[in-house]
């Protein structure tokens, strides 16, 4: 593990150099004026994130296209951990809000079944906690779970709860759980209202936890549901190659200091409840994002933090459009943005800290590539452009695109090179199909999001509180008023950037396509992804299919 956080951050300092090498060339020969230092300055401060993702992507591609079995082969854990009784007694915990019970109960009655089917059932019980507000709400969520229970062949391991207030939010709901209702409970696989996991998944991890003692939390990576929406049909594609590569990379360096992402991962009870509990920030808000919190403590109490790097058997829902998505994302960077208050405690590991570190750098990159889009106009618009070298600038744009999404491009790269991973999404040429499709796609996305979490923050530093509101998960159309109304402000700001690279010639604005076109097309963008006709066009030809939609075989309606 020493040599792999060596490697990791050897690439990432090298990578960060060479990123910053390439941008200096490029505006040097024009003369070092404020716009250029304040160019130069911004990008420095953004080019370690890039850093990170080629010292995560590199490690994880060489890993994936090496090992025999890569999520093995990355976890610090002896033993054998795919047979064996199940001796330790486990809680499925399901947490919900507001959700849709028909939707949220289905996936979950497959596991318990499967469980049976392999002579585990009885030692996992089944809870759903619940943090609905609304009477009417919790009293049909109340019906649907008792009609579940009803029908199972062990009614006794089905078990609700509903909090009476949401204090802590899920952080609180979980803790509420595990000190009032989790008597002798091993451990907790904790799902979200939108997850689904195999039997073979689920044993996988209690095994992990049995083989090692002094194991805390195990993370099981997660991949999207088969989708029918084109929006988080493109969306899962492309995070399923980056995820896979990126986690396979991080668990290279980090070992059992590994992530939490708060859901599809196992955890022990006692443990988790001892050293867990979150108190309020200093100004007497709760910490949003908790899980990475948690992983951190747990650590820190001498638990080990591993992640099981195998994309197969646990799945999540993605958001059905592009709002519900960068609603999601705002709530997710006001979380992240709040452990600037964690950092100086007492009681982390470096490792930790460093966790903490790469959570807010995810989202503080944002504003940076806002105000290097802003500069770059304004040396375009006065005369800047001219005096750029082109071999420097197209050296510096390919390796700025290869770096932030080399888990992506790697993760593509890794399917390609084996026969049998390109025939699980239906042969190379439709996956190729769907890796194009896809990377434009987010080419167009990214834009649009950076700057949508630049404005998120911005009401953040104005006084405006952030919450964790119920997410809408049902697939939907996004209409043209509905989509006018949300991004006016960047269509606007793509008008307003691309008439000062106009300024600067033809060849400007070429540049400037891949960095900032998703804001010109940001309305047709949210209403074309979410329209039910494109939808079904990826359908029928199979484009952006998951594994587990190429084996169902019949495709989604």
């Amino acid at each position: 593990m020493r040599f792999g956080r060596l490697l990791f951050f050897a690439i990432l300092l090298g990578g960060s150099a060479v990123l910053s090498w390439l941008m200096a060339c490029v505006l040097a020969p024009g003369g070092w004026r404020a716009a250029e230092v304040a160019l130069m300055a911004c990008f420095l401060s953004l080019v370690p994130w890039l850093g990170v993702c080629l010292g995560n992507a590199l490690p994880g591609f060489a890993v994936l296209v090496g090992a025999r079995n890569p999520a093995r082969a990355v976890l610090p854990v002896e033993g054998d951990i795919e047979a064996g009784e199940i001796v330790l007694t486990t809680a499925i915990a399901i947490t919900v809000r507001n959700e849709d019970m028909a939707q949220v109960l289905p996936p979950q009655r497959a596991l318990l079944e499967a469980l049976d089917g392999a002579g585990a059932g009885d030692r996992f019980v089944l809870w759903v906690l619940s943090d609905t507000q609304d009477p009417v709400a919790a009293a049909e969520e109340e019906a649907a779970v008792a009609a579940f229970r009803a029908a199972d062949r062990d009614p006794g391991r089905i078990r609700y709860r509903r909090r009476a207030a949401n204090t802590g939010f899920k952080a609180g709901n979980v803790m509420e759980f595990l000190d009032h209702h989790a008597e002798g409970i091993d451990l907790v696989l904790m799902m979200d209202a939108d997850s689904a996991m195999t039997a073979d998944s689920a044993l996988r991890l209690v095994r992990i936890m049995q083989a090692e003692p002094r194991m805390g939390i195990v993370q099981h990576l997660t991949v999207g549901k088969p989708a029918a929406a084109a929006f988080p049909r493109l969306c899962q594609f492309g995070m399923r190659a980056g995820m896979r590569a990126w986690a396979t990379g991080q668990a290279v360096w980090q070992g059992d200091d590994g992530p939490y992402w708060g859901h599809n991962a196992i955890l022990r009870a006692a443990a988790f409840r001892d050293h867990c509990k979150l108190e309020a920030l200093p100004d007497g808000s709760m910490i949003l994002s908790h899980d990475q919190v948690e992983a951190a403590r747990m650590r820190a109490a001498g638990w080990r933090v591993c992640v099981w790097a195998g994309e197969d058997g646990s799945l999540e829902a993605n958001p059905p459009a592009l709002p519900e998505f960068l609603h999601r994302d705002a709530r997710w960077l006001a979380g992240n943005l709040q452990y600037w208050h964690l950092l100086r405690l007492p009681g982390f590991r470096w490792m930790g800290r460093w966790q903490l570190v790469q959570a807010i750098m995810m989202f503080l990159g944002a504003p940076l590539y806002v105000a290097v889009l802003v500069l770059a106009t304004l040396l375009a618009a006065t005369g800047g452009a001219a005096e750029v070298p082109r071999g420097a600038l197209a050296a510096m744009a390919a390796s700025w695109v290869f770096a932030l999404y080399s888990p992506k491009l790697l993760g593509y790269l890794e399917v390609l090179l084996h026969p049998a991973r390109r025939a699980r999404y239906g042969g190379g040429w439709r996956f190729a199909a769907g890796a194009g499709l896809e990377f434009a796609f987010m080419l167009l996305m990214d834009p649009v999001a950076q700057l949508h979490r630049t404005m998120a923050m911005l009401r953040l530093a104005l006084g405006r509180r952030a919450g964790w509101l119920p997410q809408n998960r049902s697939d939907r159309g996004v209409g043209w008023g509905e989509a006018a109304r949300m991004f006016w402000p960047h269509t606007l700001a793509g008008v307003a950037v691309f008439a000062g690279f106009a300024l600067g010639g033809p060849a400007a604005v070429l540049w400037a396509l891949p960095f900032a076109g998703g804001l010109l097309v940001a309305i047709p963008f949210c209403v074309i992804t979410s329209d039910p006709g494109f939808s079904a066009w990826l359908r029928r030809h199979r484009i952006a299919a998951t594994p587990e939609e190429v084996t169902a075989g019949t495709g989604l309606r």
